[in-house]
């Protein structure tokens, strides 16, 4: 396959994430948030594992996302958690809060200090992105629904935002991409019967 030939991208249908969408509404695991919030927004994993409620402002329906939570490596076989900034300051970014998630995070809201993690509850415990995995795989199971990586939540979101008329350049901004280009190259060829349904008014 040439390499200029672009691979079509893993998304889930409408069916699969609706039936996601309603396993995490009814769950009472708060870590299932997570699954709703990469659902309606299209954060990264470790931006959600870093998420703490002072980030998210109900009033405005913003989420601010400021920072990102990673394992890395220290030595040889040594590795530490460390959160800090998004790795580009495109990244850093504010993203409007869709009304399903927006209801969500109300209810939950009441009962956590604004400087506890979303994913966790709790003020001096946040869960990392390997451990979350294996919440969002519970959800997947618990739904009978066909697993694929957690990433896939985040261009299933890009590709659904694609299909109700996102423009690219707002989308971009939402992803937090540091070049639109991104966006155009990694998504727009997701959206075929967009384009089909174009060429037949010709």
């Amino acid at each position: 396959m040439p390499s200029s030939e672009k691979t079509e991208l893993q998304v889930f249908n409408e069916k699969e994430i609706k039936k996601l969408e309603k396993i995490c509404i009814k769950s009472e695991d708060i870590r299932d948030i997570g699954i709703l919030i990469a659902i309606y927004t299209g954060m990264r994993i470790g931006e959600i594992c870093a998420l703490k409620w002072e980030h998210i402002d109900l009033n405005k329906k913003l989420i601010n996302v400021k920072q990102t939570l990673q394992r890395v490596y220290v030595e040889k076989k040594k590795t530490k958690v460390i959160i800090t900034p998004p790795k580009t300051k495109t990244s850093e970014r504010k993203i409007p809060i869709p009304q399903v998630l927006y209801d969500e995070l109300k209810i939950k809201s009441i009962n956590y200090s604004k400087q506890a993690y979303v994913t966790t509850g709790l003020e001096d415990k946040y869960i990392e992105p390997r451990s979350f995995q294996y919440v969002y795989k519970k959800a997947l199971e618990t739904g009978e629904i066909k697993y694929r990586n957690f990433h896939c939540l985040r261009h299933t979101f890009a590709t659904r935002c694609i299909r109700v008329g996102m423009d690219i350049k707002s989308l971009s901004e939402v992803l937090g991409h540091a070049d639109v280009n991104i966006t155009l190259n990694r998504y727009v060829h997701s959206s075929y019967d967009s384009k089909k349904r174009f060429m037949e008014k010709l």
